[in-house]
């Protein structure tokens, strides 16, 4: 209700409530608005993975490790215990990063997420690599236990092409960068 100017109430009309079955809202339909709403929010996004290179020194030590892997398998397997949740968004374009003494250097597409077992039948979690190195821009990385998720925007750029990943440490990088030597 509304009051005009002399003081006394007016009537507004009520609004007409939808009859025909293409205007209500059933229970089924508004069920189906929300799940299609929920998938083009959350539909797979690619997501990434962070793991540490135990025992590799350099770029090159983990290229020999993989071409020793690539005699027994056609292409570079990481085994891990734990099998990764968000299968779906690794699988939808993402990759690993692999640090290596601290730095995050490389990183490898994530091709496939297959389960096996190891010998004594505990299973593991087979993640096949792309074959192919990606340096990127060197970033530290303080040590962490098993693997990560890296979100995309956290994620160091790829280097430019016909630019090298360097095995200079990470200090004298960046000092050469802001002193526009390098």
């Amino acid at each position: 209700m509304s009051r005009s100017s002399s003081g006394a109430a007016k009537m507004q009309p009520l609004k007409a409530q939808p009859t025909e079955p293409a205007q209500r809202r059933t229970p089924k339909r508004q069920k189906r608005a929300v799940r299609a709403r929920f998938r083009r929010y959350h539909s797979p996004m690619a997501i990434h993975m962070i793991k540490l290179c135990v025992g590799a020194e350099t770029i090159a030590d983990l290229t020999a490790w993989q071409e020793r892997l690539m005699q027994r398998y056609p292409k570079p397997v990481h085994q891990t215990r734990m099998s990764p949740k968000r299968r779906d968004e690794l699988l939808a374009g993402g990759s690993i990063y692999w640090v290596i003494k601290k730095v995050i250097r490389v990183r490898q597409r994530i091709l496939d997420i297959q389960t096996a077992q190891d010998p004594s039948g505990r299973p593991l979690c087979e993640l096949v690599l792309d074959p192919e190195l990606i340096p990127v821009t060197p970033r530290r990385k303080r040590p962490f236990q098993g693997w990560r998720y890296l979100k995309p925007g956290d994620a160091p750029p790829d280097l430019e092409p016909g630019r090298k990943a360097s095995d200079v440490p990470v200090g004298l990088d960046e000092a050469l960068k802001e002193a526009l030597v390098w």
